[in-house]
């Protein structure tokens, strides 16, 4: 089945412009609390295994390119963002894994609020040991930038559209520097070039095995 250029840039921008969850996943380790915080950790608290599936239907939807129905996929995006919010008001995230989960869950909304959630429980995921939710904290802020008219500053999203170079603008480069980039763990700027140019070739491939077919 052919799948639309729409698709393909919901995938990229999705999917692709995330490390790998695998990745993050890679047993890091994560900070003491500070001395004298009453603040819980990931370890003080156990993590909501509701959260975790949640959190894995919605990478697991974005595994399959060539499977992504748009339609199909924005309906259970919004019901997991509906069972999230539930979960969340209720009092039931509660772990640095939680937040991270959450985080990634309102990172695919559609709406600039939905990310800007994201944004703030991946905050909260730091502050309960979550060393690694840097990275959905910078990207789910450039996503927010992104959706309300404003140039990114991390350097986190990425976009293609048919018959068109893969893009990052608009982004404001020199407002961050890669010292912080490092920091907050995004790919310096050479490095993101790097990946650009990857994704750009990665669709063109796909573009010409598309129009073989057709």
């Amino acid at each position: 089945m052919r799948i639309s250029h729409r698709a393909v840039t919901i995938f990229l921008l999705l999917n692709l412009s995330s490390p790998s969850v695998a990745t993050q996943q890679s047993g890091k380790p994560r900070p003491a609390p500070p001395v004298g915080s009453s603040r819980p950790t990931a370890g003080d608290e156990p993590s909501n295994p509701e959260m975790k599936r949640i959190f894995e239907a919605d990478q697991a939807a974005r595994t399959d390119i060539a499977g992504i129905n748009p339609s199909k996929l924005a309906d259970e995006d919004a019901a997991r963002r509906e069972r999230t919010k539930a979960l969340l008001d209720a009092g039931e995230l509660k772990s640095g894994d939680d937040f991270w989960h959450a985080a990634f869950v309102f990172q695919h909304g559609r709406i600039p609020q939905d990310h800007l959630l994201a944004h703030s429980l991946a905050t909260v995921a730091i502050a309960r040991g979550r060393a690694d939710a840097t990275w959905i904290a910078a990207a789910s802020l450039d996503r927010y930038l992104q959706k309300i008219g404003q140039p990114q500053i991390y350097g986190t999203q990425y976009r293609t559209i048919t018959g068109q170079p893969t893009t990052q603008e608009p982004y404001r480069r020199e407002l961050v520097s890669d010292a912080l980039r490092q920091a907050l763990g995004v790919p310096t700027l050479k490095e993101q070039e790097t990946r650009r140019l990857k994704f750009q070739e990665e669709r063109q491939a796909w573009e010409k095995a598309q129009a073989k077919s057709n």
